[in-house]
């Protein structure tokens, strides 16, 4: 569930109210959040096109926070999208919850739109694509985690953009 609207820098789910806070460009940056690492993406200011840059260890949060933060800085970014680790039956566990605390504490020392985007298989996703192209098991393991934060990140641009385009130009095409 999203924060109230009064909130300086809310948290969302719904893409359309994040839209409407970051406004239509601006890069973006995608997390995947995991236990031991994040992966972490960024879209270029067009918002079109979603590129993996690096895998941070996790350390503590404070310590995560600045990283991002830094990155959102050098990258002028207007936004987060985070990955939000729903089971298959759409209901969340203890991932989800930690993503959501990682969320709310984020907004309290670097206030910014972030966007939770529902994540559900983007690892396999990326496994699979790294197996289709013969990525060593020590590659996959090197990669995978900025790779699917950056398949979390195209997602959500994705959207942005069948959103942004005007509803007949969309079905003419």
């Amino acid at each position: 569930m999203s924060e109230p609207a009064t909130t300086p820098h809310p948290i969302f789910e719904d893409i359309e109210a994040f839209s409407d806070r970051t406004g239509p460009t601006g890069a973006l940056l995608g997390l995947d959040l995991g236990t031991k690492t994040i992966g972490i993406a960024g879209s270029d200011a067009l918002r079109s096109i979603a590129t993996p840059i690096e895998t941070l260890k996790r350390k503590k949060f404070g310590v995560d926070a600045d990283a991002v933060a830094a990155l959102i800085t050098e990258r002028a970014a207007a936004g987060l999208v985070l990955g939000l680790p729903r089971n298959m039956d759409g209901s969340e566990g203890p991932r989800a919850q930690s993503t959501r605390a990682f969320a709310r504490n984020f907004v309290q020392r670097h206030p910014l739109p972030i966007l939770l985007w529902d994540e559900r298989l983007s690892t396999v996703a990326v496994e699979r694509t790294l197996l289709e192209a013969d990525a060593s098991r020590a590659r996959r393991a090197e990669v995978v985690d900025k790779m699917a934060a950056a398949y979390i990140l195209q997602g959500a641009l994705d959207r942005l953009r069948v959103l942004s385009t005007p509803r007949d130009e969309f079905w003419d095409r």
